[in-house]
């Protein structure tokens, strides 16, 4: 599960985001504990524990005391919202920026959305 080049921690908080968003978790379910992700994964519950913490801090996740971690009301929104912003500043920004460097025009670009990229 956890082969990418970022920490384990980070890789960890980035799937529980998607399972939110995926709808695999919802408001208000509770998640894996730490001791049950170090189980699982076999890795050092403080690793699970740092990724929790981020989340919690994000206010993605919320913490029961004594039962454990349950994701927070209106998470999934929250995150879209934090996706989307991310989408058009890091990805769609620089595409259209080469596009006028190439002088493709906003209706070219339209047409091709449109015919799910194929090109004219």
């Amino acid at each position: 599960m956890f082969d990418g080049r970022d920490p384990i921690y980070l890789q960890i908080a980035d799937q529980i985001r998607d399972d939110i968003l995926g709808g695999r978790l919802a408001e208000g379910d509770q998640v894996m504990s730490t001791t049950q992700y170090a189980t699982t994964f076999r890795i050092n519950p403080a690793t699970a524990a740092k990724a929790f913490a981020q989340l919690v801090d994000e206010g993605v996740l919320f913490k029961q005391r004594g039962v454990g971690m349950f994701v927070a009301d209106g998470a999934p929104a929250r995150l879209r919202g934090q996706r989307r912003e991310a989408f058009f500043a890091d990805r769609l920004a620089p595409v259209l920026s080469e596009a006028r460097v190439l002088g493709i025009g906003a209706n070219e670009l339209i047409e091709y959305i449109t015919d799910e990229g194929e090109p004219s």
